[in-house]
């Protein structure tokens, strides 16, 4: 088999393992993306500038390290590209590079997940126990949302939780609460 060329099979099954970037899992789908164009050597055009565009004085050398950077910037670009659902991929800019796509997807994603923090803040704070359900699955929706917010890199100390759990029972736990913090 010719050098640098991937064969079919590892092509597919590698990004077979690619989830399809939807929004709220940018975090895995980046991990995920990078990887797979690690083991498939293909993000050179992500870790080294493009080089100087050959000219007719360059050496067989620098010919060879602009074709491996551009190859490595053209699959890496079809990869990532195929693996966001159409819904998102309007609302990133176009990019022939694929170092720029990919801050330029980044960006696009801080604001999302600082929207998303934002309103998970605002329905854990806002939770209160109501008689549909018990208190341990209100405690453990609580819990995930706490989860939820750690993945984006916020922190809610067990203790705040617990003060938040307290303030979100009705009032015929207030001898519980009452115990609690005695």
């Amino acid at each position: 088999m010719a050098e640098g060329v991937i064969p079919t099979t590892l092509l597919s099954s590698e990004s077979s393992h690619i989830p399809f970037l939807r929004g709220e899992n940018f975090s895995n789908w980046k991990d995920k993306i990078l990887l797979t164009l690690g083991c498939m050597d293909l993000d050179l055009a992500l870790r080294v500038d493009e080089p100087p565009i050959p000219t007719e004085s360059s050496t067989l050398t620098e010919r060879a390290s602009y074709e491996r950077w551009e190859r490595s910037n053209r699959l890496s670009l079809m990869l990532i590209k195929s693996h966001i659902s159409k819904g998102i991929r309007g609302s990133i800019p176009d990019c022939n590079k694929v170092k720029v796509f990919m801050k330029a997807i980044e960006k696009q994603f801080v604001t999302f997940d600082k929207a998303l923090a934002n309103t998970l803040m605002k329905k854990l704070l806002g939770m209160r126990l109501k008689g549909s359900k018990g208190v341990r699955e209100h405690i453990i929706e609580m819990q995930d949302i706490v989860a939820q917010l750690k993945t984006l890199e916020i922190e809610i100390f067990e203790s705040f939780l617990v003060h938040f759990i307290l303030n979100s029972l009705p009032m015929e736990y207030s001898a519980f609460k009452i115990s609690y913090n005695t």
